[in-house]
């Protein structure tokens, strides 16, 4: 007996766990692991450490490198072409907003059972399947002078000599260009806000109407209360996104008449102009600031949905009193 008992407890050799079943569920793990990270590693992290140390050298692609500490670092916040150039953001935070909302209204429309709902649910979404070049490329046209928007504006009875120049006119040619951006993106939100709305109990939504409530009530203490998690992370992502706007104003206009964010101003820098360090502290600043404005959308969400657990609770407590009710509603019939 104490002879079985020592020979449970003996640990296993290596030999004997990588052939049992533990071992083998911990190789699986291992062998599907290793090469997304070691994919990862090669062209996201490795690449990032040495764009980090390029960034306290004077440089070029190639020739020689001369270490200069923080100068490109100062250089950043002092060239107006540089860090001036992240004021055009407001333009892509003011679009995005106005996308958000736009997409949250259709995406509460389409969520109830609307007719040719699915049909506008595909045309809606499917401007965020096309390649974001071939986008710059259909708005070029369309904005350019005398071509399809102005042509469509005159059908609507407006005089070409009084259209102002979508691209050109420094007071429009930002906004123009932010219209493209919501264009291309409110499908994509859209889509995510109704998966979200689309998985609220319906129950819920027929107990509200016994109880009175209307479409705009409905809407303001079931869908938002219930979807907040999805409208946090489309925030998020809408104003991070607005941050590194490059593909509209790169393709469309190729930064000119003022349209240059910092994402073409830095492409500029590196590629034309050579000055690789520069450009490297230009990408490591806008990740800084990236990552700012990630955390305190965080913290504002945060303190906004402070008493989210709580709102939560009462919520399914109110939600299981009209349920509740509706059984005793349906079982009097």
């Amino acid at each position: 007996m104490a002879a079985i008992t020592q020979t449970a407890k003996r640990k296993r050799t290596f030999g004997e766990w990588a052939r049992s079943r533990d071992g083998q569920k911990v190789f699986v793990m291992v062998a599907f692991m290793i090469i997304p990270l070691l994919l990862l590693f090669t062209f996201t992290y490795l690449p990032f450490a040495e764009m980090f140390g390029f960034s306290f050298y004077k440089m070029k692609y190639i020739g020689a490198r001369k270490f200069i500490g923080l100068d490109n670092y100062i250089k950043v916040f002092q060239r107006k072409d540089c860090f001036g150039a992240l004021k055009l953001s407001l333009y892509y935070m003011g679009g995005s907003i106005v996308q958000l909302a736009l997409s949250l209204y259709l995406a509460t429309v389409l969520s109830f059972k609307v007719k040719g709902g699915s049909i506008f649910k595909g045309f809606m979404f499917f401007p965020y399947l096309i390649n974001g070049i071939a986008i710059g490329f259909i708005f070029k046209f369309f904005y350019t002078r005398g071509f399809v928007f102005d042509t469509v504006l005159q059908w609507c009875g407006f005089e070409l000599e009084n259209l102002p120049y979508w691209l050109k006119d420094q007071s429009i040619n930002n906004i123009s260009l932010v219209g493209t951006s919501v264009w291309r993106y409110f499908g994509q939100n859209m889509v995510l806000f109704i998966g979200a709305i689309m998985s609220v109990d319906s129950e819920l939504y027929e107990a509200a109407m016994l109880d009175g409530a209307n479409r705009f009530q409905q809407f303001k203490y079931i869908i938002l209360p219930s979807i907040k998690t999805i409208i946090t992370l489309n925030v998020i992502l809408s104003i991070t996104g607005s941050l590194s706007a490059f593909e509209p104003p790169y393709v469309i206009t190729s930064g000119a008449n003022g349209t240059g964010t910092y994402f073409v101003v830095m492409h500029e820098i590196a590629h034309t102009q050579q000055k690789v360090g520069l450009a490297s502290a230009m990408a490591i600043v806008l990740l800084m600031i990236i990552f700012a404005a990630t955390i305190l959308q965080k913290l504002f969400f945060k303190y906004v949905f402070k008493n989210a657990e709580d709102e939560d609770l009462n919520a399914t407590a109110r939600r299981d009193k009209k349920l509740a009710k509706l059984a005793k509603r349906k079982a009097g019939r």
